[in-house]
């Protein structure tokens, strides 16, 4: 995951009319902490948002398909969140929640070469 950035769309609930926002998160570095748990050096980047930030995430394995999950993880800036986001070759999907709020992140993995 070092050097790859998650490009797509997130949608809210309840603001289904709404256009997807657009949405980035370019993985530098990735370290492992302890058993499941990985810290993923980012720079996430979605509406007026643009924050690098260091964000430890546990990857769950559904047979040769990693899903990167949160709960309720304080990200400086940003607020509370909690996801489900698995990963495909070269897309990705899932469901997340702030506080308030949540809904659906779905779109493209770009690797460098």
């Amino acid at each position: 995951m070092a050097g790859a950035t998650l490009v797509g769309h997130s949608t809210r609930t309840g603001k289904e009319g709404l256009a997807p926002g657009e949405e980035r998160y370019t993985i530098d570095k990735v370290s492992k902490l302890a058993g499941d748990t990985w810290l993923f050096q980012a720079r996430i980047q979605y509406g007026s948002h643009d924050v690098p930030l260091p964000v430890p995430v546990t990857i769950k394995w559904a047979g040769d398909t990693p899903v990167i999950t949160l709960t309720d993880l304080k990200l400086p800036g940003l607020g509370t969140f909690t996801a489900r986001v698995l990963l495909y070759r070269d897309r990705y999907a899932g469901t997340w929640s702030a506080t308030d709020h949540g809904g659906e992140m779905f779109g493209k993995i770009l690797r460098q070469h």
